[in-house]
């Protein structure tokens, strides 16, 4: 029997796809739409600055969890949010992620976990060019793209 996939913290990963989910969350800022993305300290500390710095919500599913519940829990463990979200059909870059979209009222109060040191609310340019790899920055792109056609359509 194969060995189970962990996360870098050790916590056991659904041996199914999707490995992980990812929330987009937007609010409406001063200068229109921003995106919550968040820095982790990990490996490099506080002056860490390759790919996987700075990523929006996101993580592993776990064995036995479902996609929308492991999202929920990132959200929740990562920010403080409770925030009601939507799946991104085809929106993530690969089919290894599962990528989902929320709304935050625009004073939501974050509370970041001992993973990230600090956080940032920033229009779609600004946000794609920090979150690295560019699949990342792809999913945030997507999401925002949905969520221009579906105020198109209203």
């Amino acid at each position: 029997m194969a060995e189970m996939e962990t996360t870098w913290d050790g916590l056991p990963v659904a041996r199914e796809r999707p490995y992980a989910c990812c929330v987009i969350v937007w609010r409406e800022g001063g200068h229109g739409r921003e995106f919550l993305v968040l820095h982790r300290l990990a490996p490099g500390g506080a002056g860490f600055e390759d790919e996987w710095a700075w990523t929006p919500p996101s993580g592993a599913r776990q064995p036995g969890e479902t996609p929308g519940a492991a999202a929920a829990r990132e959200l929740r463990e990562e920010t403080g949010l409770t925030l009601l979200f939507t799946l991104v059909p085809e929106g993530a870059p690969s089919e290894d992620v599962a990528l989902y979209v929320a709304q935050a009222p625009a004073d939501a109060e974050v509370v970041l976990d001992d993973e990230h040191d600090r956080f940032l609310w920033l229009p779609l340019e600004e946000a794609v060019r920090n979150c690295l790899p560019p699949e990342v920055g792809v999913g945030i792109t997507n999401a925002s793209a949905w969520l221009d056609a579906r105020a198109t359509a209203a």
